[in-house]
């Protein structure tokens, strides 16, 4: 599961400001750029790609950062370490601010991150999601489909099993889970979406043509590299435009 952008909020410029997340180079600020939000293992190849994973952090630190992601339950953590080395993975608490210019992005896609934000968080990520894009510059998100968990119930009428499958009960767990929830994010969901609540929600922040797409479908123009069915099967795929 990709790592998203609530947990680690001690992991900010503000505390350990020698780690604030480095700009995008300038190759990149000629033109409009593309980016992926919460990204986690799987970032998009020649897009900018964000996550706030304190293994981002780690990554890059040379000795002690690289031997703790080698050690105990931190260990399962390589690919993601190789993914961010390899695509220069950035750090960003998106729920406050993506690092880029105003106007300087044509794509902001999130894949499994917005329901891991509160209602405070997603209301501010698509406030900054508006300020990067360009005019008509598209948001792409996907969320894991409520409505989909809540026909599952229906045929099951297993209550526990549904529970289980929002992932909005959260418990404590050992200090060796809360240890690795600091480096690879929290699993749990702060806010769940059906296609219609979402569309509602991203509307009210004034993107237009707002609307649910089968997966493999896109209204970006050259998508690239981007996965197109990420989580085919459990997901709702709602793709706007700035106007």
């Amino acid at each position: 599961m990709n790592s998203r952008l609530q947990a680690n909020e001690l992991c900010t410029s503000e505390v350990i400001p020698w780690l604030a997340p480095r700009p995008p180079d300038a190759a990149a600020q000629r033109g409009p750029i593309r980016i992926n939000v919460g990204c986690g293992a799987t970032p998009t190849a020649q897009w900018v790609n964000f996550d706030n994973s304190l293994t981002v952090w780690l990554s890059r630190l040379p000795v002690v950062g690289r031997a703790a992601l080698r050690a105990g339950p931190l260990s399962a953590r390589r690919r993601f370490v190789d993914a961010a080395l390899r695509h220069d993975v950035r750090w960003a608490d998106a729920a406050r601010r993506i690092p880029v210019a105003d106007a300087s992005a044509s794509v902001v896609y999130s894949s499994h991150m917005f329901e891991h934000l509160d209602r405070r968080g997603a209301r501010r990520f698509l406030e900054e999601a508006w300020r990067v894009l360009t005019p008509s510059g598209v948001l792409r998100l996907v969320v894991p489909d409520l409505l989909g968990l809540v026909r599952a119930y229906q045929a099951s009428a297993d209550a526990d099993a549904f529970v289980a499958s929002t992932y909005l009960a959260v418990t404590g767990g050992s200090f060796r889970e809360r240890l690795a929830t600091l480096v690879l994010g929290h699993r749990h969901h702060a806010w769940m979406y059906d296609a219609r609540s979402l569309v509602r929600l991203v509307s009210e922040h004034g993107f237009v043509d707002v609307g649910e797409l089968e997966p493999g479908r896109t209204t970006i123009r050259d998508p690239g590299a981007l996965d197109l069915t990420e989580r085919a099967g459990e997901s709702i795929y709602i793709e706007a435009r700035k106007p």
